[in-house]
């Protein structure tokens, strides 16, 4: 069998036209445009093990995507100078390779990591979102307390079972430790949610703002989101927030490459089954 080698792959996207990560027949997905591409310049089959660290719904965007694949040493020896450059030439313009790094094999892109990172951006302004940023900002039609927002989030830090706030995947765990979430104001008004905690159920960053938003906009005392952890299962008064808000801007692994085999292993006694 052929000698191969593993990259680490930094990816951006916007989302808005894609039918999320996963390949998927008939539609089009980031992880297919990018399988795509690699075989135009490598040769149908090359890439291998195609993993990525969190996959993100339909219009959901990331600045700060990681992924894996295996390739032939070979042909990596060979492309390793251009093949960015090259990879960048044949992409279309809504996704992003930033960088490809050779890493050890036993580096994992899910389960190696030790946090993902989202931001949600929200806009209250009375005339909506900027036409240039419409496809990264919700326009919410209600006034929006930083203050109420922030003790909505409060509540939601540490490690909880989030069931209300996920869509239950059958033998999976619910049970997430989120170690930060939090709201701001940006300069230009736009409030931005950061959430981050070591992995998320499906739905479960959108579920958890549109629960916020409501606490935030008055309808709904700022306790109720973390009320609603008492439940055991989804909470059909939760609205998730529409994807095209949401941003994945980081994802952590350890500092010594020797602890990726470790934290891996950790990881799948923990969450095996998971829906990242």
């Amino acid at each position: 069998m052929d000698e191969r080698i593993r990259l680490r792959l930094d990816v951006s996207y916007d989302g808005t036209d894609f039918s999320g990560w996963a390949v998927q027949p008939t539609r089009r997905t980031v992880a297919g445009v990018l399988v795509e591409t690699l075989d135009l310049v490598l040769g149908a089959g090359a890439v291998t093990g195609l993993t990525v660290a969190g996959r993100t719904d339909a219009g959901v965007h990331a600045t700060g995507q990681v992924c894996h694949l295996d390739l032939p040493t070979l042909a990596w020896r060979e492309h390793q100078g251009r093949l960015l450059r090259r990879v960048a030439r044949l992409l279309p313009g809504d996704v992003r390779v930033r960088a490809m790094t050779e890493v050890p094999a036993d580096f994992d892109a899910r389960f190696s990591a030790t946090f993902r990172r989202y931001e949600y951006r929200v806009t209250d302004a009375s005339w909506g979102a900027e036409p240039l940023r419409r496809r990264d900002i919700l326009a919410w039609s209600r006034p929006l307390d930083l203050a109420a927002l922030n003790v909505a989030a409060a509540g939601l830090v540490g490690e909880h079972d989030f069931a209300a706030y996920c869509r239950r995947k059958e033998n999976a765990t619910t049970v997430r430790e989120v170690t930060r979430l939090d709201w701001r104001r940006d300069p230009d008004g736009i409030l931005v949610a950061t959430v981050q905690a070591d992995a998320f159920c499906q739905a479960m960053v959108r579920s958890l703002v549109g629960a916020m938003l409501t606490a935030g906009d008055g309808r709904r005392p700022v306790a109720w989101p973390s009320g609603l952890l008492a439940r055991r299962e989804r909470s059909s008064e939760v609205t998730v927030a529409p994807a095209h808000g949401l941003t994945l801007v980081a994802v952590g692994y350890p500092d010594d490459p020797a602890e990726y085999a470790h934290r891996a292993d950790r990881t799948r006694r923990l969450r095996l089954p998971v829906e990242s």
